[in-house]
């Protein structure tokens, strides 16, 4: 038998040293000019225009009404405030548990609600990547690492019950839920899978235990706006001084 397969061997690595590998020896880049001077090809518009008239009727869909435009600014926005509580009353309903406080990332907010129709295609502009809201419990300590961080890059948003300043890069004067940050409490928090993954410079959560229940930050969003739909409410976020400079 072992005779048997060293012959084997041996026949298999002599077929492969008989193969041809081909390298590439040079490149060649041609450019093409994409502008109105090209017409379209009918035959393609046909293929599409089927999948692009089921995207559109989705994306034109609307689902609720923006009182006013809100943009998203630093250290704390309109649309900041809307999505960290949306984040935090859904996380709330979703998971059934009492949540402390929800943050969102500045850098993952794309875009900014506009006056008057909210479609779903805002939603996706506003979320377009596929994040996941979950849950994390986290010491007192962690709590102000991440904070911090969120002090360093301007100010992130955060959701009704919580306040803080930042001075020198770090968030001082913090207050959840009525009380001082304790650094020996621990806080149930509501973001994104990416930060919650290390993303953003939050390398301080990337150890903790996730409740992640696959729910879409943007599905999130859209549910959110829908409760106020059916309540015949309008979306109308203010600033709340949540994050402030300290003087």
């Amino acid at each position: 038998m072992y005779r048997r397969n060293s012959i084997f061997l041996g026949f298999f690595i002599a077929l492969s040293s008989c193969s041809t590998f081909y390298q590439p020896t040079s490149l060649q880049h041609t450019q093409y000019k994409i502008d109105a001077s090209i017409r379209n090809d009918s035959s393609v518009v046909g293929m599409l225009q089927p999948y692009a008239s089921n995207i559109n009727a989705t994306m034109n869909k609307v689902i609720g009404t923006s009182a006013d435009t809100y943009t998203n600014k630093r250290p704390e926005s309109e649309v900041g405030n809307f999505l960290a509580d949306c984040y935090k009353e859904m996380a709330e309903k979703k998971f059934s548990r009492k949540i402390d406080a929800a943050f969102m990332n500045a850098g993952g907010i794309r875009s900014y609600l506009s006056k008057g129709n909210i479609t779903v295609g805002k939603i996706f502009e506003i979320m377009p990547f596929d994040n996941i809201l979950v849950l994390q419990v986290l010491t007192g300590t962690v709590l102000q690492q991440y904070l911090d961080v969120m002090a360093a890059d301007g100010g992130w948003p955060v959701s009704k019950g919580i306040t803080l300043q930042i001075k020198n890069k770090k968030a001082v004067n913090v207050i959840i839920n009525g009380k001082p940050l304790d650094p020996g409490a621990t806080y149930t928090v509501a973001h994104s899978d990416y930060v919650a993954n290390g993303g953003s410079d939050c390398s301080m959560l990337k150890s903790i235990p996730q409740i992640n229940m696959g729910y879409l930050m943007r599905d999130a969003i859209m549910e959110y706006i829908n409760i106020y739909t059916i309540a015949g409410k309008t979306i109308q976020p203010v600033i709340e001084n949540r994050v402030t400079n300290a003087d």
